[in-house]
């Protein structure tokens, strides 16, 4: 057998190096931001993150609504098993009444922050009616892949936690209204929360520190008594 060197510029190489590099990273997923929220239904909790580098402008609505307790009380109108689990807009769909600066911010709309992001099972997908610019408060997780959505709907978000609750609503008896399916009984999201995972991490850290200069001032006082009694 023959062995054939061929010699490639070494500037050849470094681009072609770069385009690979720059392909790969173009389909990484793109990363959540510290902040969760949970939604504790009446059939478990779910949790989820933001993507604030893809729909900032819907991440600080949603995230503003969840602040002030609109999603409470609310419900999940929309069970289609193997597609999504829509949760209701906020306005008519809770159970509790709004005060005057929830139904403010429930009523108003985002832009339409479309995206490269692909919809698979488990991203979040604002609601909106034919206007792109009309998403209010409803939203979509994604019980599976559904590409006839890209770049048609905002996505903003993706689920953490909490497969087993969605997988729950997919047991549950439905109707169909239109191109609706419903669910017979009602989801309720009973109550919301929202922590920090950073902080949440700053906490651990800041116990183990004072864990440690306890331990020091405990050795730095034997040491004392022993060479100053």
């Amino acid at each position: 057998m023959w062995a054939c060197n061929v010699w490639i510029p070494f500037s050849l190489l470094w681009c072609v190096a770069s385009v690979i590099s720059v392909s790969a990273l173009s389909q990484e997923e793109p990363q959540l931001g510290s902040v969760r929220v949970v939604f504790q239904t009446n059939y478990g909790d779910i949790e989820f993150g933001f993507l604030p580098t893809i729909a900032p402008k819907t991440v600080d609505h949603i995230f503003k609504l969840v602040r002030l307790g609109c999603y409470n009380t609310n419900h999940f109108f929309r069970v289609d098993k193997g597609f999504v689990a829509q949760v209701a807009d906020v306005v008519g769909g809770r159970i509790a009444p709004l005060n005057e600066e929830q139904r403010r911010e429930g009523e108003k709309t985002v832009v339409g922050e479309f995206s490269d992001v692909k919809h698979v099972k488990g991203v979040l997908s604002m609601g909106r009616y034919e206007d792109p610019n009309s998403a209010q408060s409803s939203f979509s997780m994604l019980l599976g892949d559904a590409p006839h959505l890209d770049g048609q709907y905002a996505i903003f978000g993706r689920v953490t936690r909490g497969e087993e609750t969605l997988k729950k609503f997919e047991q549950l008896p439905t109707r169909r209204e239109g191109i609706f399916v419903m669910p017979t009984e009602r989801i309720t999201i009973l109550s919301t929360y929202y922590y920090d995972t950073e902080m949440e991490s700053c906490e651990t850290e800041r116990s183990v520190l004072k864990r440690k200069l306890a331990a020091s001032a405990v050795e730095i006082e034997r040491q004392r008594m022993k060479c100053f009694p």
